[in-house]
């Protein structure tokens, strides 16, 4: 039987990550190289838009003004914090991957391989469940300036303070693509890596399913040698989760600190803007991204728990 590859089946998460900066070649995490090279772009790109918003907090006397900016810089100072989690823990990551494509962790018949391809299948509706809400979001504020003719007075799509004139051709201009580059390549990593963080779980619930399909199936001939050989499966996947949890622990305080925060700041923004108004609708489908993102961390880690459960 062909070896089934668990990379391949999160090939376009992975191929994400490589465009942002989040996934180095080699299996020993980041060197000095033309990659580490643009991973720095990537981080100074992110961190500058970030940075010169937290500083435009200064500048705002009202609570008004305030709230619309707020609950957005969260999610930016998040996906900073995620960025540098994700970046230090980069050699555990490519040990677990390393560690899901061996022998062991492969299914060995087809309807280990049918099981498998159940979980996948749902990681992958929902990432793309999720993937909607965000470009939505993204689209709506990027176009704001365009939609309602704010454009005219140099309003852009996001209230951030630069330490010059925004307010002139061509800097207006250049202002608004490096808001919108920035903004998308902050948005699009976060997502990103949260799915990432959703597919170490999801691998681990399916070794789980692959452990009790062996176990089902443990034959009379060589009963024994099979269940040594199902403990030590048993003990790879307690290891594959630990090194899990050591990969992603500060990434999920941190993700359900900031989410819930950001929650109820969008939501007291909601009470603030017309009902009918693009804010209001773009602001809707925000809570439907940050809600999706809880869901993730919750779901995968409940049906696992459920797998290892009594």
């Amino acid at each position: 039987m062909a070896n089934f590859s668990w990379e391949h089946t999160i090939r376009v998460n992975i191929l994400i990550l490589k465009f942002t900066g989040l996934w180095p070649k080699d299996n020993e995490g980041y060197r000095f190289n033309t990659y580490a090279i643009f991973s720095a772009a990537v981080l100074l790109l992110v961190n500058s838009h970030t940075i010169f918003q937290t500083v435009n907090i200064y500048f705002v006397s009202d609570l008004t003004e305030l709230s619309a900016i707020i609950f957005i810089l969260f999610t930016e100072w998040l996906s900073s914090i995620k960025m540098y989690y994700f970046i230090r823990n980069m050699k555990i990551l490519k040990k677990l991957m390393v560690e899901a494509e061996s022998d062991d962790f492969q299914p060995r018949n087809k309807e280990q391989i049918a099981t498998v391809q159940v979980t996948v299948k749902m990681w992958k509706t929902i990432y793309f469940a999720y993937y909607v809400p965000v470009i939505i979001t993204l689209v709506l504020w990027s176009v704001f300036p365009l939609v309602d003719g704010t454009f005219r007075q140099y309003r852009l799509p996001y209230s951030v303070w630069y330490p010059y004139n925004t307010k002139k051709s061509p800097m207006y201009e250049i202002t608004y693509f490096y808001q919108m580059v920035s903004f998308w390549t902050i948005a699009i990593t976060d997502f990103n890596m949260d799915t990432m963080v959703a597919a170490l779980m999801m691998f681990s619930d399916a070794q789980c399913d692959i452990l009790c399909n062996d176990l089902k199936n443990l034959p009379s001939s060589n009963y024994n040698e099979k269940l040594i050989l199902c403990i030590k499966h048993h003990k790879k996947i307690l290891r594959f989760s630990k090194g899990c949890n050591h990969f992603f622990n500060e990434i999920s305080l941190c993700q359900f600190f900031v989410s819930v925060a950001s929650l109820a700041m969008a939501m007291f923004r909601l009470t603030l803007v017309k009902p009918t108004s693009g804010e209001c609708f773009s602001i809707l489908f925000y809570l439907g991204s940050i809600t999706t993102e809880i869901f993730l961390y919750c779901w995968f880690g409940n049906e696992l728990e459920l797998k290892v459960g009594p």
